[in-house]
């Protein structure tokens, strides 16, 4: 789950400087952490962002070469210009092979074809797209993957059903929370409330006619 990614280091600072920068196609960034002083750097605005439109940028660890020595890093944070959505500054934190990560992490749903509330017209309604997980560098997940096989219209999937790769917790402990449901589809539940409807035509018949023979 690595990738590389060059910057060099940037010797000037401030908001002038920074600006400068961004004229000559180049991000300002930080690696910071792991009890070393901080490192301002500088990445081409293409690769920064063709990193982060690949998705999943915040939760993977990846090797930041900078001026010929690797660094480790998971990107902790960026920062866009809020009117144009133009990258401005990325954060990088230091990791190591013991260092435990707070990640979100994608969930990827599988076997969509083996689920019998989805073949007859069931709804996938994802309640959570990434899930908050503790882990070590060696042992980050990509993704999370959901199967959904026998899954049932009404059926909720829960953290609980998910298997996770060991070393791997969710920071959320106290309860099962769910992932995702089935949910019926509308056409579904529009002939069941017109079989309630049907049910309670017929109970009113039944109980007049009963009056009247009583009568």
């Amino acid at each position: 789950m690595s990738a590389e990614l060059k910057a060099s280091v940037r010797d000037r600072v401030g908001k002038g400087a920074a600006r400068a920068l961004r004229r000559e196609g180049l991000v300002p960034a930080v690696i910071y952490g792991d009890n070393k002083s901080p490192l301002s750097i500088t990445v081409t605005y293409k690769d920064a962002m063709k990193r982060i439109q690949q998705g999943g940028f915040l939760s993977q660890v990846i090797n930041v070469e900078v001026d010929g020595e690797e660094h480790r890093v998971i990107p902790r944070d960026y920062q866009l210009e809020p009117v144009r959505d133009f990258l401005v500054h990325v954060d990088f934190l230091r990791v190591s092979k013991t260092s435990v990560l707070t990640v979100e992490v994608p969930v990827h749903f599988v076997n969509e074809e083996a689920s019998p509330g989805l073949k007859r017209g069931g709804v996938l309604n994802v309640v959570r797209h990434t899930v908050e997980v503790n882990a070590t560098e060696a042992n980050l997940p990509e993704f999370l993957e959901v199967d959904l096989s026998g899954v049932e219209t009404g059926d909720s999937i829960h953290i609980s059903t998910v298997k996770l790769p060991d070393g791997v917790t969710p920071t959320i402990t106290d309860r099962d929370f769910t992932i995702a449901t089935i949910a019926a589809p509308s056409a579904l539940k529009s002939e069941d409330n017109a079989d309630d409807g049907e049910a309670e035509e017929v109970s009113v018949e039944v109980e007049t006619t009963k009056q009247g023979s009583e009568e």
